[in-house]
């Protein structure tokens, strides 16, 4: 009997390893998510400080290609060759056509050595054409200056100012003052010392956040936008030119101007490497 046991469990071992072996079978419930992994060619970008985007070139205009790997300017910010040169940002192709954001910035073409016959009427009169674009006339100042007036003392005011800027577009009037120190940015915005106060190049820098972020929102201004600039020399109105992002070490903005400008610098919010730059020029 005991044989007959052990020899019919055999057999029943031996069945079941003959059984062939058979996969589990999984049912998965989709996921449905509309849109989750969506391949799109449109990728909105939000900033912290909620506008600089629009100022900013993204598209193939403003690429770079970078620098080969190892060589000396390799791992410097903004180098590199344009990937577009005839449509860098900073680039003056024969039009005199350049994108600013949203925006087309016209500049007078070089009309140096042609005699007066041979200057088309439109190009004569400042304005130029720009292919599928609308007509932008750009106005060039007749009057010129010394390009540099110095801060004297019979130039402050009793409390201290050197007078004020006014910028409607973004709500701003506020008192400017010499130095771009630290204790000078919580009284208003700062005049570059090197800088001119009235012709020329005037020059001021604020904060951009904080309880005297006086310039926090100047990224925002659009090209047309008005600047009025009050001291006791008068007052004086620009248009806005350029709106831009540039380098911390880039003090280029700063040069002195044979025709009336101003031009405004902050920082830029958590791009310690960068500084916004608003250029605007007289409106005569």
């Amino acid at each position: 009997m005991k044989k007959f046991v052990t020899s019919l469990l055999a057999v029943c071992m031996l069945l079941a390893l003959a059984v062939p072996a058979c996969a589990l079978e999984y049912t998965f419930d989709e996921d449905e998510q509309d849109g989750y992994g969506k391949p799109t060619s449109v990728e909105p970008v939000v900033t912290a400080d909620g506008g600089a985007q629009k100022n900013e070139d993204v598209s193939k205009n403003a690429a770079l290609i970078p620098p080969g790997f190892g060589t000396p300017t390799s791992n410097t910010l903004n180098t590199g060759e344009y990937l577009t040169p005839n449509l860098a940002p900073n680039a003056m192709p024969a039009t005199g056509a350049t994108i600013n954001g949203d925006f087309v910035v016209v500049f007078p073409p070089d009309m140096s050595g042609l005699s007066a016959e041979s200057v088309p009427a439109d190009l004569s009169a400042g304005s130029t054409m720009v292919p599928g674009s609308a007509e932008v006339t750009v106005t060039t100042p007749e009057a010129t200056s010394s390009g540099y007036t110095e801060v004297t003392e019979d130039m402050y005011y009793k409390n201290g100012s050197l007078g004020t800027l006014e910028i409607p577009a973004i709500n701003l009037k506020v008192g400017i003052f010499e130095g771009t120190d630290a204790s000078t940015l919580k009284l208003g915005a700062g005049h570059f010392e090197e800088s001119s106060i009235w012709d020329g190049n005037a020059a001021f820098a604020a904060h951009n956040r904080g309880t005297n972020a006086y310039f926090g929102k100047i990224h925002t201004l659009e090209l047309g936008d008005r600047i009025t600039l009050t001291t006791k020399l008068g007052t004086r109105t620009y248009e806005v030119t350029s709106v831009s992002k540039v380098s911390e070490t880039d003090r280029s903005a700063l040069a002195a101007s044979q025709s009336n400008v101003i031009t405004l610098y902050t920082c830029v919010r958590d791009e310690r490497d960068f500084r916004w730059c608003v250029i605007g020029q007289e409106i005569v």
